[in-house]
Order: structure tokens, then C-alpha cells, then sequence
């Protein structure tokens, strides 16, 4: 009992801790005032700011252009690659692959980024969103693979061998049995890399260029010269924008495992 009152003790400071900031940021985002040093009074006027600031805004729209298009495309590699490390038999090929996998995972951004931009440079690759976008699809693969493979490896093959003998096709095996088992997984990596590219800043600061730049670039020139609270309310909007997808997507995880059980 009292290591359980400990662990929850625990558990609640961590979140306290987490969280307080946010919320600080959050209420500090309607202060009449231009610093986070003493309440004014209660105010609109910065996100106000931020609607007329129409640089940050086509930022913050290129920023949502390029986690959703890298996200959405890391998924179907990563994917393809989980379904592509699945067929292996000799487990000692899929363990070498998969700490493949692992090391791209604990790499430093800033070696990615570094060598992502060493690369666009022998190439004579311009910089720009394109450079951007293919190094946030690389650092989100693995990812995808991570979430997907082990539901894969999880998944009871009973089904794909009765519809091999009733005939079916590796392409309907694929479309009707194997893609709805994972689809849970495929989204929770879509929403990681999602998550992954809309922050990142370390990997996108080495290979970005020609007028192209991200949020979180985009902040940390402005925080050399002082950060407004208009950085304020546009972080207050992204957490809410967060919170609504982990809501949707805890929302479509009850539906699919309350529909899963009333099929079986």
C-alpha cells in the first residue's frame, strides 16, 4: 500500500512539473502586458498580434504542410518496411535490421542533421523545403517501423492461412486482413512522426534554406532578439491543436478495440 501511495506520489510530481510551465505559458498569453514578469490584466491583444503577423502565420502553415506530408509519407515507407522485415524466417537477419533501426532512433539530431546537410552539399542539392522534407521523412521512418513491426510479429496468422486456402490473393490478404489488423499501429506512428516533425528543430535548422523555415527556427531567431508573448498565444494554439489529436486518436483506439471485440 505505501509503495503504491509512492509510485502515485511519484507519478503526480513528474506530471505537476510538466505541466506547470505549459500552464504558466498558457495564462501568461492573455496578459495585457509584453512580458511574462507581472499580470496586467486580461487581454486578447497578442493573439490578436498573432492573427496580423502574416510571416508567422504562412510559417506556422508551411510547418503543418510539412509534418503532415513527411508524416504521411513515413508511414507508408515505414510500413512497407515493417511488412518487408515480417517475411524474414531467419531471425537473425530481422535482428540485425531492427538494430539498424534502433540506432537511426537514439541518434543525435544534430549528426542527422549534420550529415543530412553534408550530403544535400555533395550533391549540389538546393536548400530548402524539399531538403526539409526528405530529412524529416528519414528521421520518421524508423519510427513508423518501430510501431508497426511489433504488431506484425504480434498478429495471429490463423486468418491470412484460411483465406489462403479459400483462394484470396497476396492482395486482398493484404488490403482486408493485414492492413486493418495493424491500422492502429500505422496511426500511432503516423501521429509520432507527426508529433517528431512538427517540434523538431536541431535536424531542420542545418537544411533549411532559400526563405524556407519552420516554427521552431523561426522561434529561436526571435528568442535572440526577445520573445514576445505573441510566441505565447501561437504555443497556447499548438497545445490545444495537440491535445485535440491525442483526444482523437484516444477517441478511434476505443472505437477500433470495442469494434475489434464485438467482431470476435
Amino acid at each position: 500500500m505505501q509503495k503504491k501511495i509512492l509510485g502515485n506520489s511519484y507519478v503526480l510530481l513528474i506530471m505537476v512539473l510538466l505541466y506547470i510551465p505549459i500552464i504558466f505559458l498558457v495564462a501568461y498569453s492573455f496578459n495585457s502586458g509584453t512580458i511574462m514578469s507581472g499580470w496586467s490584466g486580461f487581454s486578447f491583444i497578442h493573439y490578436q498580434q498573432l492573427f496580423a503577423d502574416t510571416r508567422l502565420l504562412k510559417i506556422l502553415l508551411d510547418t503543418f504542410i510539412l509534418a503532415i506530408s513527411s508524416a504521411t509519407i513515413a508511414a507508408f515507407i515505414g510500413t512497407i518496411g515493417a511488412l518487408f522485415l515480417d517475411s524474414f524466417h531467419n531471425k537473425k537477419n530481422l535482428n540485425v535490421f531492427s538494430s539498424l533501426n534502433n540506432v537511426l532512433l537514439v541518434s543525435p539530431d544534430v549528426t542527422i542533421g549534420v550529415s543530412f546537410l553534408i550530403l544535400f552539399t555533395i550533391l549540389g542539392f538546393s536548400l530548402g523545403f524539399v531538403s526539409v522534407l526528405i530529412s524529416h521523412i528519414a528521421f520518421s521512418i524508423p519510427i513508423v517501423l518501430l510501431m508497426v513491426l511489433p504488431r506484425l510479429r504480434e498478429m495471429d496468422n490463423t486468418l491470412i492461412i484460411a483465406a489462403r486456402d479459400l483462394g484470396a490473393n497476396r492482395g486482398t490478404i493484404l488490403s482486408q486482413i493485414v492492413i486493418p489488423e495493424i491500422w492502429p499501429s500505422i496511426m500511432a506512428g503516423f501521429l509520432l512522426a507527426l508529433t517528431y516533425s512538427l517540434d523538431d528543430f536541431a535536424v531542420t535548422f542545418f537544411v533549411t534554406g532559400n526563405g524556407f523555415s519552420t516554427l521552431s527556427v523561426e522561434i529561436y531567431s526571435r528568442a535572440r532578439q526577445g520573445v514576445s508573448l505573441e510566441i505565447n498565444a501561437l504555443s497556447a494554439l499548438m497545445f490545444a491543436v495537440s491535445l485535440l489529436l491525442v483526444l482523437a486518436y484516444y477517441l478511434y483506439t476505443t472505437y477500433s478495440d470495442k469494434k475489434a471485440r464485438l467482431t470476435k
